[in-house]
């Protein structure tokens, strides 16, 4: 009994030395130096950090030119050779497995295609509103500005044909215009302008202003309504 009471204590008394030799004391946790870097995430990619950037970091004197221009070490991985052996680690099936749908030639499965179950593109709800979809139309219009028509002479008839002569607007791929109001302030006086649609404030201005709004049949161009 008294020798196994001694093996026990020895026993303690091992464990405590060893403990006490992988602890140290407070006094040696005070003596580590600390890190004077500003750094304050690491880089993985070890081409990156073995690369010399120090031209590029110099920013007052460095010029970036498209022949200095370089992609960063490491973002550009060569090309990866498949089915030319088991060495390059993409041979014969070239990562694609043994068998199955998605290992046979050409595109597996359609776009959108989530195994049979409802896809997303039926799961999410339907815009409510104007349908914009295949079967409908939107009229797409030409815009014509008011300040546009500042240099018009008060008592003349204007029109996108007369403006596109004066060069005062370019082209247009649309072939039907309508006159929305502009940024700058609308000054022609006593002026009829023809277009095929006016927004409810460029109508205001023109009549406002004395002048007149006729609009164009999308077809022909003859005027339908003054």
């Amino acid at each position: 009994m008294k020798s196994a009471l001694l093996v026990v204590l020895a026993g303690c008394v091992a464990s405590s030395d060893a403990y006490s030799a992988f602890v140290p004391r407070s006094g040696a946790l005070t003596s580590v130096p600390k890190s004077t870097s500003s750094l304050t995430m690491k880089v993985f990619d070890w081409k990156r950090r073995e690369a010399d950037e120090s031209a590029i970091n110099d920013v007052d004197n460095f010029e970036f030119r498209v022949d200095t221009l370089k992609p960063a070490p490491g973002s550009r991985p060569p090309k990866t050779r498949k089915g030319r052996g088991i060495a390059a680690g993409q041979g014969a099936t070239c990562g694609f497995g043994m068998r199955g749908q998605k290992a046979r030639a050409g595109r597996p499965v359609r776009a959108g295609f989530e195994g049979g179950q409802t896809p997303l593109y039926r799961r999410l709800p339907k815009f409510v509103g104007k349908p914009m979809g295949p079967g409908h139309f939107k009229k797409e219009y030409n815009l014509i500005k008011l300040d546009e028509l500042n240099g018009v002479a008060a008592g003349s008839t204007v029109n996108f044909d007369s403006l596109l002569e004066s060069k005062t607007v370019t082209k247009s791929k649309y072939d039907v215009h309508k006159i929305v109001v502009g940024r700058n302030e609308f000054t022609a006086k006593d002026i009829t302008v023809q277009a095929h649609a006016f927004t409810k404030s460029a109508r205001a201005a023109i009549e406002g202003a004395g002048g007149k709004c006729e609009v164009l049949k999308p077809s022909t161009g003859a005027v339908i309504e003054a």
